[in-house]
Protein backbone atom coordinates (compact mmCIF):
# COMPACT_ATOMS: atom_id res chain seq x y z
CA UNK A 1 0.00 0.00 0.00
CA UNK A 2 1.83 3.08 -1.27
CA UNK A 3 1.07 6.71 -0.33
CA UNK A 4 -0.21 7.20 -3.91
CA UNK A 5 -2.70 4.37 -3.50
CA UNK A 6 -3.87 5.82 -0.20
CA UNK A 7 -4.33 9.26 -1.72
CA UNK A 8 -6.28 7.86 -4.68
CA UNK A 9 -8.56 5.85 -2.42
CA UNK A 10 -9.27 8.83 -0.19
CA UNK A 11 -9.79 11.18 -3.12
CA UNK A 12 -12.58 8.92 -4.35
CA UNK A 13 -14.07 8.66 -0.86
CA UNK A 14 -13.85 12.40 -0.01
CA UNK A 15 -14.21 14.56 -3.13
CA UNK A 16 -14.52 18.05 -1.66
CA UNK A 17 -11.51 20.22 -0.87
CA UNK A 18 -12.12 20.47 2.87
CA UNK A 19 -12.39 16.72 3.19
CA UNK A 20 -9.24 16.27 1.09
CA UNK A 21 -7.36 18.39 3.63
CA UNK A 22 -8.57 16.21 6.50
CA UNK A 23 -7.73 13.11 4.52
CA UNK A 24 -4.18 14.36 3.94
CA UNK A 25 -3.65 14.85 7.67
CA UNK A 26 -5.12 11.41 8.34
CA UNK A 27 -2.83 9.94 5.68
CA UNK A 28 0.19 11.38 7.41
CA UNK A 29 -0.93 9.85 10.70
CA UNK A 30 -1.43 6.51 8.97
CA UNK A 31 2.08 6.72 7.54
CA UNK A 32 3.41 7.36 11.05
CA UNK A 33 1.46 4.36 12.36
CA UNK A 34 2.70 2.15 9.53
CA UNK A 35 6.30 3.18 10.16
CA UNK A 36 6.28 2.60 13.92
CA UNK A 37 4.27 -0.64 13.58
CA UNK A 38 6.54 -2.11 10.88
CA UNK A 39 3.84 -1.95 8.21
CA UNK A 40 1.07 -3.42 10.38
CA UNK A 41 -2.17 -1.41 10.63
CA UNK A 42 -5.67 -1.89 11.98
CA UNK A 43 -8.99 -1.31 10.27
CA UNK A 44 -9.63 1.52 12.73
CA UNK A 45 -6.41 3.25 11.65
CA UNK A 46 -7.35 2.81 7.98
CA UNK A 47 -10.83 4.19 8.64
CA UNK A 48 -9.34 7.18 10.47
CA UNK A 49 -7.29 7.89 7.34
CA UNK A 50 -10.50 8.06 5.29
CA UNK A 51 -10.54 4.55 3.82
CA UNK A 52 -13.93 2.91 3.67
CA UNK A 53 -14.77 -0.76 3.49
CA UNK A 54 -14.72 -0.86 -0.33
CA UNK A 55 -11.34 0.95 -0.34
CA UNK A 56 -9.82 -1.66 1.97
CA UNK A 57 -11.30 -4.49 -0.10
CA UNK A 58 -9.79 -2.98 -3.25
CA UNK A 59 -6.34 -2.76 -1.61
CA UNK A 60 -6.68 -6.38 -0.52
CA UNK A 61 -7.55 -7.46 -4.07
CA UNK A 62 -4.54 -5.54 -5.39
CA UNK A 63 -2.36 -7.26 -2.74
CA UNK A 64 -1.31 -3.88 -1.37
CA UNK A 65 -2.74 -5.10 1.93
CA UNK A 66 -2.95 -8.57 3.45
CA UNK A 67 -5.10 -9.60 6.39
CA UNK A 68 -3.13 -11.04 9.32
CA UNK A 69 -5.67 -11.31 12.15
CA UNK A 70 -9.30 -10.19 12.08
CA UNK A 71 -9.14 -6.42 11.60
CA UNK A 72 -5.34 -6.29 11.42
CA UNK A 73 -3.43 -5.99 8.13
CA UNK A 74 0.13 -5.74 6.84
CA UNK A 75 1.25 -3.78 3.79
CA UNK A 76 2.93 -6.64 1.88
CA UNK A 77 2.32 -10.26 0.94
CA UNK A 78 5.66 -11.78 1.98
CA UNK A 79 6.61 -13.60 5.21
CA UNK A 80 6.12 -11.61 8.39
CA UNK A 81 9.13 -10.57 10.44
CA UNK A 82 9.14 -11.15 14.20
CA UNK A 83 8.41 -7.44 14.79
CA UNK A 84 5.42 -7.59 12.45
CA UNK A 85 4.06 -10.75 14.10
CA UNK A 86 4.39 -9.08 17.52
CA UNK A 87 2.61 -5.91 16.39
CA UNK A 88 -0.14 -7.91 14.70
CA UNK A 89 -0.73 -9.91 17.89
CA UNK A 90 -0.73 -6.83 20.14
CA UNK A 91 -3.12 -4.91 17.87
CA UNK A 92 -5.45 -7.88 17.44
CA UNK A 93 -5.78 -8.32 21.24
CA UNK A 94 -5.47 -4.66 22.28
CA UNK A 95 -5.16 -3.48 24.95
CA UNK A 96 -2.39 -6.04 25.36
CA UNK A 97 1.36 -6.29 26.03
CA UNK A 98 4.01 -8.73 24.97
CA UNK A 99 5.32 -11.01 27.71
CA UNK A 100 6.96 -14.38 28.35
CA UNK A 101 9.56 -15.74 25.92
CA UNK A 102 8.52 -13.19 23.27
CA UNK A 103 9.77 -10.43 25.56
CA UNK A 104 12.56 -12.16 27.51
CA UNK A 105 14.15 -14.29 24.77
CA UNK A 106 12.74 -13.27 21.37
CA UNK A 107 13.25 -15.92 18.69
CA UNK A 108 12.33 -15.15 15.05
CA UNK A 109 11.65 -18.86 14.47
CA UNK A 110 9.33 -19.29 17.46
CA UNK A 111 5.81 -20.20 16.22
CA UNK A 112 3.99 -18.54 19.14
CA UNK A 113 3.74 -14.89 20.22
CA UNK A 114 3.04 -14.47 23.96
CA UNK A 115 0.62 -11.69 24.84
CA UNK A 116 -0.78 -10.64 28.23
CA UNK A 117 -4.25 -9.16 28.72
CA UNK A 118 -6.20 -8.28 31.84
CA UNK A 119 -7.72 -11.30 33.56
CA UNK A 120 -11.23 -9.82 33.33
CA UNK A 121 -11.27 -9.95 29.53
CA UNK A 122 -12.76 -12.78 27.50
CA UNK A 123 -11.45 -13.10 23.98
CA UNK A 124 -10.30 -15.84 21.67
CA UNK A 125 -6.63 -15.52 20.69
CA UNK A 126 -5.85 -15.52 16.96
CA UNK A 127 -3.73 -18.25 15.44
CA UNK A 128 -0.11 -18.20 16.58
CA UNK A 129 -0.86 -16.16 19.72
CA UNK A 130 -0.90 -17.42 23.29
CA UNK A 131 -2.87 -15.30 25.74
CA UNK A 132 -1.84 -14.89 29.38
CA UNK A 133 -4.66 -13.49 31.50
CA UNK A 134 -3.06 -11.47 34.29
CA UNK A 135 -4.62 -9.89 37.36
CA UNK A 136 -3.46 -6.31 37.95
CA UNK A 137 -1.90 -6.01 34.50
CA UNK A 138 -1.88 -2.19 34.56
CA UNK A 139 0.72 -2.14 37.33
CA UNK A 140 2.97 -4.48 35.32
CA UNK A 141 2.51 -2.95 31.87
CA UNK A 142 4.52 -0.35 30.01
CA UNK A 143 1.81 0.93 27.72
CA UNK A 144 3.88 3.69 26.13
CA UNK A 145 6.62 1.46 24.76
CA UNK A 146 6.37 0.34 21.15
CA UNK A 147 5.03 -2.26 21.14
CA UNK A 148 3.49 -2.18 24.66
CA UNK A 149 5.25 -4.66 26.90
CA UNK A 150 5.22 -6.08 30.39
CA UNK A 151 7.90 -4.92 32.81
CA UNK A 152 10.72 -7.40 32.52
CA UNK A 153 10.83 -8.19 36.23
CA UNK A 154 7.12 -9.04 36.17
CA UNK A 155 7.58 -11.14 33.04
CA UNK A 156 10.33 -13.14 34.77
CA UNK A 157 8.15 -13.78 37.83
CA UNK A 158 5.25 -14.90 35.65
CA UNK A 159 7.60 -17.26 33.80
CA UNK A 160 8.80 -18.61 37.14
CA UNK A 161 5.19 -19.30 38.06
CA UNK A 162 4.77 -21.68 35.12
CA UNK A 163 8.25 -23.25 35.27
CA UNK A 164 8.44 -27.05 35.17
CA UNK A 165 10.46 -27.40 38.38
CA UNK A 166 12.32 -25.49 41.07
CA UNK A 167 15.64 -25.61 39.24
CA UNK A 168 14.06 -23.79 36.30
CA UNK A 169 12.70 -21.18 38.73
CA UNK A 170 16.20 -20.72 40.14
CA UNK A 171 17.70 -20.38 36.66
CA UNK A 172 15.15 -17.76 35.61
CA UNK A 173 15.52 -15.62 38.73
CA UNK A 174 19.30 -15.86 39.11
CA UNK A 175 19.83 -15.02 35.43
CA UNK A 176 17.50 -12.03 35.80
CA UNK A 177 19.15 -10.89 39.03
CA UNK A 178 22.53 -10.72 37.27
CA UNK A 179 21.32 -8.45 34.47
CA UNK A 180 21.53 -4.67 34.58
CA UNK A 181 18.06 -4.32 33.05
CA UNK A 182 16.37 -6.22 35.91
CA UNK A 183 18.48 -7.02 38.99
CA UNK A 184 17.49 -8.50 42.35
CA UNK A 185 16.08 -5.22 43.69
CA UNK A 186 13.53 -4.89 40.88
CA UNK A 187 12.47 -8.52 41.29
CA UNK A 188 11.91 -7.86 44.99
CA UNK A 189 9.85 -4.73 44.21
CA UNK A 190 7.69 -6.62 41.70
CA UNK A 191 7.14 -9.67 43.92
CA UNK A 192 4.15 -8.26 45.93
CA UNK A 193 2.23 -7.84 42.67
CA UNK A 194 2.24 -11.63 42.17
CA UNK A 195 0.16 -12.92 45.06
CA UNK A 196 -1.07 -16.03 43.25
CA UNK A 197 2.17 -17.15 41.66
CA UNK A 198 2.83 -20.90 41.81
CA UNK A 199 5.51 -21.82 44.39
CA UNK A 200 5.23 -18.33 45.86
CA UNK A 201 6.82 -19.29 49.21
CA UNK A 202 9.76 -20.87 47.40
CA UNK A 203 10.19 -17.79 45.19
CA UNK A 204 10.16 -15.58 48.29
CA UNK A 205 12.96 -17.60 49.92
CA UNK A 206 14.93 -17.54 46.69
CA UNK A 207 14.63 -13.75 46.49
CA UNK A 208 16.03 -13.59 50.04
CA UNK A 209 18.98 -15.67 48.86
CA UNK A 210 19.49 -13.42 45.84
CA UNK A 211 19.53 -10.41 48.18
CA UNK A 212 22.21 -12.21 50.21
CA UNK A 213 24.43 -12.67 47.16
CA UNK A 214 23.44 -15.96 45.51
CA UNK A 215 24.23 -15.48 41.84
CA UNK A 216 23.65 -18.78 40.05
CA UNK A 217 21.82 -22.10 40.08
CA UNK A 218 24.98 -23.76 41.39
CA UNK A 219 25.29 -21.27 44.25
CA UNK A 220 21.64 -21.79 45.15
CA UNK A 221 22.21 -25.56 45.10
CA UNK A 222 25.11 -25.17 47.50
CA UNK A 223 23.04 -23.04 49.90
CA UNK A 224 19.99 -25.34 49.81
CA UNK A 225 21.46 -28.82 49.44
CA UNK A 226 24.83 -28.59 51.14
CA UNK A 227 24.92 -25.69 53.59
CA UNK A 228 21.37 -25.11 54.84
CA UNK A 229 20.22 -28.75 54.62
CA UNK A 230 23.13 -29.97 56.81
CA UNK A 231 23.43 -27.14 59.30
CA UNK A 232 26.73 -25.71 58.08
CA UNK A 233 27.38 -22.09 59.03
CA UNK A 234 26.40 -19.40 56.54
CA UNK A 235 29.41 -17.73 54.91
CA UNK A 236 29.64 -14.20 53.57
CA UNK A 237 28.67 -14.26 49.91
CA UNK A 238 30.17 -12.37 46.99
CA UNK A 239 33.13 -11.01 48.93
CA UNK A 240 34.89 -8.26 46.96
CA UNK A 241 38.67 -8.33 46.76
CA UNK A 242 41.24 -6.18 45.00
CA UNK A 243 43.90 -8.01 43.01
CA UNK A 244 46.61 -7.00 40.54
CA UNK A 245 44.09 -7.71 37.78
CA UNK A 246 41.38 -5.52 39.32
CA UNK A 247 38.32 -6.12 41.48
CA UNK A 248 36.94 -9.66 41.76
CA UNK A 249 34.50 -11.56 43.95
CA UNK A 250 34.71 -14.77 45.96
CA UNK A 251 31.49 -16.80 45.84
CA UNK A 252 31.47 -17.80 49.52
CA UNK A 253 33.98 -16.97 52.24
CA UNK A 254 34.15 -17.81 55.96
CA UNK A 255 35.99 -14.66 56.91
CA UNK A 256 36.65 -15.70 60.52
CA UNK A 257 37.80 -19.21 59.55
CA UNK A 258 39.91 -18.38 56.53
CA UNK A 259 38.03 -20.70 54.15
CA UNK A 260 37.02 -19.71 50.62
CA UNK A 261 34.49 -21.74 48.60
CA UNK A 262 34.25 -21.19 44.87
CA UNK A 263 31.29 -22.62 42.92
CA UNK A 264 32.52 -23.46 39.44
CA UNK A 265 29.57 -24.09 37.14
CA UNK A 266 31.26 -24.13 33.75
CA UNK A 267 29.99 -27.01 31.64
CA UNK A 268 32.67 -26.87 28.94
CA UNK A 269 35.67 -28.02 30.94
CA UNK A 270 38.07 -25.23 31.73
CA UNK A 271 39.57 -23.17 28.98
CA UNK A 272 43.27 -22.39 29.17
CA UNK A 273 42.58 -18.83 30.36
CA UNK A 274 40.05 -19.98 32.97
CA UNK A 275 42.36 -22.66 34.35
CA UNK A 276 45.17 -20.16 34.78
CA UNK A 277 42.88 -17.55 36.35
CA UNK A 278 41.50 -20.07 38.86
CA UNK A 279 44.97 -21.36 39.68
CA UNK A 280 46.15 -17.81 40.34
CA UNK A 281 43.20 -17.15 42.66
CA UNK A 282 43.75 -20.37 44.59
CA UNK A 283 47.46 -19.66 44.93
CA UNK A 284 46.76 -16.14 46.23
CA UNK A 285 44.37 -17.60 48.85
CA UNK A 286 46.93 -20.17 49.94
CA UNK A 287 49.63 -17.50 50.18
CA UNK A 288 47.29 -15.46 52.41
CA UNK A 289 46.89 -18.43 54.75
CA UNK A 290 43.42 -19.35 53.51
CA UNK A 291 42.04 -22.67 52.36
CA UNK A 292 40.42 -22.50 48.91
CA UNK A 293 37.82 -25.13 47.98
CA UNK A 294 36.44 -25.37 44.43
CA UNK A 295 33.13 -27.23 44.00
CA UNK A 296 31.44 -28.28 40.80
CA UNK A 297 28.01 -29.60 39.84
CA UNK A 298 28.71 -33.15 41.01
CA UNK A 299 29.74 -32.10 44.52
CA UNK A 300 26.63 -29.90 44.92
CA UNK A 301 23.86 -31.83 43.16
CA UNK A 302 25.32 -35.34 42.94
CA UNK A 303 26.89 -35.88 46.37
CA UNK A 304 25.71 -33.00 48.61
CA UNK A 305 25.80 -35.06 51.83
CA UNK A 306 29.39 -36.21 51.28
CA UNK A 307 30.36 -32.65 50.38
CA UNK A 308 28.80 -31.37 53.62
CA UNK A 309 30.66 -34.02 55.66
CA UNK A 310 34.02 -33.03 54.20
CA UNK A 311 33.34 -29.32 54.65
CA UNK A 312 32.37 -30.07 58.26
CA UNK A 313 35.78 -31.65 58.90
CA UNK A 314 37.54 -28.77 57.19
CA UNK A 315 35.65 -26.06 59.08
CA UNK A 316 36.19 -27.82 62.42
CA UNK A 317 39.95 -27.86 61.87
CA UNK A 318 39.68 -24.08 61.31
CA UNK A 319 37.72 -23.50 64.52
CA UNK A 320 34.01 -24.08 63.81
CA UNK A 321 32.20 -25.69 66.75
CA UNK A 322 28.67 -26.11 65.38
CA UNK A 323 26.69 -29.29 64.84
CA UNK A 324 26.29 -31.00 61.48
CA UNK A 325 22.87 -32.61 60.88
CA UNK A 326 21.31 -35.09 58.51
CA UNK A 327 19.22 -33.59 55.70
CA UNK A 328 16.56 -36.31 55.83
CA UNK A 329 15.89 -40.06 55.74
CA UNK A 330 18.02 -40.57 52.64
CA UNK A 331 21.03 -38.65 53.93
CA UNK A 332 24.37 -40.47 53.67
CA UNK A 333 25.82 -38.88 56.80
CA UNK A 334 26.47 -41.31 59.73
CA UNK A 335 23.34 -42.49 61.55
CA UNK A 336 24.41 -40.77 64.77
CA UNK A 337 24.35 -37.33 63.17
CA UNK A 338 21.55 -35.09 64.41
CA UNK A 339 18.48 -34.94 62.13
Amino acid sequence: MTPAELSAAKAAARPDAADRGCALAATRQLEVDRFRQYGVVTRAQLNAAGLRRHDIERLLRRRSLRQVHGRVYVDHTGPLSLDQRIWAAVLACAPAVICGPTLLSPDPTAPIIHIAVDASRRLTPPDGVRLHRVRGLDAMAQWRTEPPRMRREDAVLLQAGVAEDELEVVRLLTDAARTRTIGAARLRTAFPRHRRIHRRAFVGVLLDDLDAGVNSVLEWGYVERVERAHGLPAPTRQVARRTSGGKEFRDQEYLDLGVVIELDGRLNHDSWEAENRDAARDLADQAAGKVAVRLRWRQVFGTPCDTAAQLDRLLRRRGWQGQLRRCGPGCTLPAGTVE
